[in-house]
């Protein structure tokens, strides 16, 4: 048994860890590194912020251990809850090892149950970036008896945050309006937000995030938590009076839908936990350098994508689309993506998923001649799937009836559990994971796909696999699919998209490319969406695409310099019918792909930073980067300016001692202005030291809504 207080440190984050004493380890620190401690030190911190120590009387908890329960005198949530033959069960748990790696970046412990065969092991790392990752699993032992039973209500990880938090912020939202931030005042007791969607949802928490005052681009120390789960979340946050404040969370599970037997293992959801002394920038950035250090993580170019989607919607006409396909090489598109409407019978959105087969009467000779002459082209070639759905208007529900992930005793009542006129493809059932991995890996096969537009367009309700809520086993299945897809075909790249947003969390990030942020392609909306996506995700693995003057989900009208601008915040392309467009269009079209394909190693590879400006009209977007010799701006606005004279742009992280040459690049168009517009603004280029640049700013330009500009700035 470990005696020990174990320090983990990496990355300028500091893990403390008190594993002393009976039942599990407890969280004395986590936040900025501290350096290294002696043993003696440990023992000083412990008894520093120690709130009682036994045999003091026992009217709250001493320390919260890493699974906080009510027998360790917490009245906060529980942070483990399971039941034995159907009664609450209480652990005592005891054998308790704790280890400390030789590297100092990881700590594991591994816990029995003296009153029963549980065996818990938990894991705590600080990871590239300074993201701390906790892994759970609880188990029984494989020499139980056979007929016992546990059922897992939740298992949740938690981390300790500091009383002096005052805020909290998580995110609501709806289809073509995702990622909205709500901040409150530290609620108190014991709050959660859950999903019950079988997805994150558009209206998906997202993350808890715990800050000193409300949270700051470029300041302010905050303390978040992420579940790296793609299906039903509980976030919750603890503020009791007698202990620390809690965040966490962990996988929302129905009743009986997690029940171990002898020999099982129930492995929690991945919880990400991030720190941060500088800010939202600041916590984004160890998230992007997390991702960004992962073997798998997209190492290539990101492609200019050109999606039919918003082009063609249902209308597939193979010489129209073979022809939108030249278009679009000719002006510079690197990826041609076809959506919906090419399989069995797809002519509207009430029929035909489950059947992933090309239709003959839209596509008589098949999808290999547009496949060959997109590659011919030189572009990738992308297809859309919904893998996940079934409608039982379709060649495969009228064969397989019980394939369908709902309560069978409720089939007769379609209009209560459909959605958008479409079910949910039970991928836990061996036959129906058979069939959808078959038909699609046949058809990337043969027509050499080189892109998966992955969709997922409704909520699950009453979901039931094998006569248990199913919700777990299928968001198993999901990942298990698109995993032995991507294994099968090396260099396929598959996008997550749920009807936009839905699920962009770092669970589905672990299998897929990128995700669609959104439906919405209105650059209003689409400044915040992707300014709040970004929070966890960079902008090389998140779909930003140019739509129509008027936008089809909120019926605005932009200009293309607008639209363009906005699209450089991510992984760009054209959600947009070209054969429309005018030689003037067209022509601006091609010096925008020109223009990304220069900046998309910065925009990709570099720092992403917010200014912090008054007006909040504004929305600006800087990519610094790694050596800090370039970087570029995004700045647009998204409402009338408060005042006259506008506000002075800083730009943070360049080299204070270098001098930069700033220019506007006008390849995407000009953008209009009122009152007042600086010499430097209007010249186009002005060179100045970095210093000036970082602290005391360029005059902005009077903007009209809605309206951007992008600032190519470079060391001289």
């Amino acid at each position: 048994m470990t005696e020990d207080i174990l320090q983990a440190e990496a990355h300028g984050v500091g893990l403390v860890i008190d594993a002393r004493g009976r039942g599990l380890p407890r969280v004395l620190h986590w936040g900025p590194a501290l350096g290294a401690l002696s043993a003696e030190a440990l023992a000083q911190l412990a008894a520093g912020v120690s709130r009682q120590s036994a045999p003091s009387t026992l009217d709250a908890a001493w320390q919260l251990s890493v699974l906080p329960q009510e027998g360790d005198g917490w009245t906060g949530r529980p942070g483990l809850q399971v039941r034995r033959a159907g009664v609450l069960h209480h652990c005592r748990w005891s054998e308790v090892t704790t280890e400390l790696s030789d590297d100092g970046t990881r700590i594991v412990m591994i816990a029995r149950d003296a009153a029963s065969a549980l065996r818990l092991e938990w894991t705590i790392a600080i990871e590239t970036g300074g993201v701390v990752w906790t892994d759970a699993a609880l188990s029984v032992a494989e020499t139980a008896d056979a007929d016992e039973r546990f059922e897992v209500d939740w298992l949740e990880p938690t981390l300790p945050v500091p009383t002096t938090t005052t805020h909290l912020t998580t995110f609501d939202g709806r289809w073509t309006r995702e990622k909205r931030p709500v901040t409150t005042g530290m609620p108190p007791g014991s709050t959660v937000r859950q999903s019950r969607r079988g997805r994150p949802g558009h209206d998906a928490p997202t993350l808890f995030l715990a800050s000193e005052a409300e949270p700051r681009w470029r300041s302010g120390a905050l303390w978040a938590t992420h579940l790296a789960w793609s299906s039903d979340v509980t976030y919750r946050v603890d503020r009791v009076t007698d202990a620390v404040t809690l965040i966490g969370a962990g996988e929302l599970l129905r009743p009986g839908e997690i029940v171990l037997r002898a020999g099982e293992t129930y492995r929690a959801p991945r919880g990400a936990f991030i720190w941060a002394a500088d800010g939202l920038d600041a916590m984004a950035g160890r998230a992007h350098t997390w991702l960004r250090g992962r073997e798998r993580h997209p190492s290539s170019a990101r492609p200019l994508t050109l999606n039919t989607w918003e082009a063609v919607y249902f209308d597939h006409d193979p010489q129209r689309i073979a022809a939108l396909a030249e278009r679009a090489a000719a002006v510079g598109i690197e990826r041609f993506v076809l959506d919906d409407g090419w399989f069995l019978g797809r002519r509207d959105d009430t029929t035909s998923l489950g059947d992933w087969v090309v239709d003959r009467n839209a596509w008589p000779d098949g999808l290999a001649p547009l496949a060959e002459k997109v590659h011919a082209l030189g572009m990738e070639f992308g297809l859309w799937f919904e893998p996940e759905m079934i409608s039982t208007d379709s060649e495969v529900a009228r064969a397989h009836p019980d394939w369908l992930l709902h309560d069978p005793g409720h089939l007769d009542h379609a209009p209560e559990v459909s959605w958008r006129t479409q079910y949910v493809m039970d991928l836990a059932h061996p036959d129906a994971y058979a069939h959808v991995r078959g038909q699609i890996d046949a058809l990337v096969g043969k027509l050499g796909i080189d892109f998966i537009k992955w969709d997922h367009n409704r909520d699950l309700t009453e979901s039931v696999h094998a006569g248990r809520p199913g919700t777990h086993a299928q968001m198993q299945a999901v990942y298990r699919l698109i995993a032995e897809l991507k294994q099968a075909h090396p260099g396929l790249e598959i996008e997550s998209c749920s009807s936009g947003g839905a699920r962009t969390d770092l669970g589905i990030m672990a299998v897929c490319d990128r995700v669609w942020a959104s439906d919405s392609n209105d650059p209003v909306e689409r400044q915040d969406i992707q300014r709040w996506t970004g929070l966890l995700l960079p902008p090389e693995l998140v779909g930003a695409h140019v739509g129509p003057t008027e936008s089809h989900s909120s019926g605005r009208t932009t200009a293309l310099s607008y639209r363009m601008a906005t699209s450089l915040l991510g992984s760009s392309g054209f959600e947009w019918d070209i054969l429309g467009c005018d030689d003037e269009e067209l022509g601006t079209i091609a010096r925008f792909a020109a223009l990304y394909r220069e900046l998309r190693p910065v925009i990709h590879g570099g720092t992403v930073a917010h200014p912090d400006l008054r007006d909040p009209a504004w929305r600006v977007t800087g990519f610094v980067g790694p050596d800090a010799r370039r970087a570029v701006v995004v700045v647009a606005t998204v409402a009338s300016l408060e005042d006259a004279r506008a506000e002075r742009l800083r730009i943070p992280g360049l080299r204070a001692e270098a001098t930069y040459r700033v220019r506007v690049r006008r390849e995407i168009g000009a953008a209009a202005y009122g009152w007042i517009a600086p010499e430097w603004f209007t010249t186009g280029e002005i060179v100045v030291a970095g210093s000036v640049l970082e602290r005391v700013g360029l005059q902005l330009p009077t903007l009209w809504p809605a309206q951007a500009f992008v600032l190519d700035v470079e060391a001289l």
